[in-house]
């Protein structure tokens, strides 16, 4: 048996013992044939498995020098009383259940797929919404009774949220980024090296970065901005959640989104939206030359996807403009230094 993807985790459950959340210290996209081998010796079918910690243990003796790193998580896992978890994905498939959904989360915040890199149909459905707290994830319907034994030991359990996503930095911490306010940052946001995400900035799961790139504004659920690109304060990109229908929208590389603008339609490389003007789809712009003189009127989504434009509105008549886009945009080498 082949694998698109391997997870061994722990996590936690519900009274009832359903799946609240996991967490998977390294998961694995086309695991080697020695790590395939390994695991089929203990599980011979895909889908999620409940582990014990002996079987945990018995993979960490097997892969100690196929998969060192697996190994050593297998170790520590096997010594946990908490409910572990072996998901064996055999292909790029909706998640059928929350282990697997979680799988393919941390798949994105690892930087193992990048967003649209994997299948994520039916993620609402198959995730509970959970009450994230200081003491963990708690069913939302064992809440009260939790929160009422914590007072009467003289404790207070603090909920953090409510939500079916918890924040990204509780699972994964990537290589070379800043997030000023973590919260901020859903589990299945991908960020590559040399991002930083502001106090205001926002990224949803299957969306992210390049890298490097400065994020003040948001990144809305299935949108990608590319290397050296700026999203200043409050600004926004419709995902598909948000209107976006079945339009991809990204930001190319080197681009510049202004204080408070945003986007419906996906821009190429070299691409600057002025502060404050937000460009749908049906937004009516007329195309200038060089010169400012209109070449033609058309409406924006004509121009999803083409570099170098700058996209403006005309303070005196109130109509957006378009033209050719002659400033570099350079990030601040030091400002965007992570290391």
């Amino acid at each position: 048996m082949s694998l698109y993807a391997l997870g061994l985790g722990v996590g936690t459950h519900n009274a009832n013992g359903q799946w609240l959340e996991v967490f998977y210290p390294a998961p694995r996209l086309n695991p080697s044939p020695a790590l395939v081998e390994a695991v089929n010796s203990l599980f011979s079918t895909p889908g999620s498995h409940a582990m014990s910690q002996q079987q945990a243990a018995t993979l960490a003796d097997t892969l100690a020098t196929a998969d060192a790193e697996l190994a050593q998580a297998l170790q520590t896992l096997s010594q946990s009383n908490q409910s572990l978890v072996a998901v064996l994905l055999s292909e790029d498939a909706a998640p059928a259940d929350v282990p697997a959904a979680y799988l393919k989360l941390h798949l994105l915040s690892h930087r193992l797929v990048k967003p649209h890199g994997t299948k994520l149909d039916g993620m609402f459905g198959v995730l509970p919404n959970v009450a994230w707290t200081n003491e963990g994830a708690i069913d939302l319907a064992e809440l009260p009774a939790r929160q009422l034994k914590a007072r009467t030991q003289g404790r207070v359990i603090d909920v953090a949220c409510v939500d079916k996503f918890p924040k990204m930095t509780n699972y994964v911490v990537p290589k070379g980024v800043r997030i000023a306010h973590t919260a901020r940052v859903r589990l299945g946001a991908y960020l590559g090296e040399g991002t930083t995400i502001m106090h205001e900035g926002f990224v949803n799961f299957n969306a992210g970065t390049e890298g490097p790139g400065m994020i003040e504004g948001r990144i809305s659920a299935g949108v990608y901005v590319g290397a050296g690109s700026d999203l200043g304060g409050g600004c926004s990109t419709m995902g598909t959640l948000s209107g976006g229908g079945n339009i991809v929208i990204s930001v190319g590389d080197n681009c510049l989104l202004g204080a408070n603008a945003g986007i419906g339609i996906p821009l190429g490389d070299r691409c600057i939206v002025e502060a404050g003007l937000y460009i749908t789809a049906g937004t009516k712009v007329r195309l200038l030359d060089d010169q400012g003189e209109l070449v033609q009127e058309t409406k924006a989504r004509d121009l999803a996807g083409q570099s170098d434009l700058l996209f403006r509105r005309n303070s005196l008549t109130g109509a957006i403009e378009c033209k050719t886009n002659k400033t570099a945009i350079a990030l601040n080498e030091a400002l965007h230094a992570n290391n």
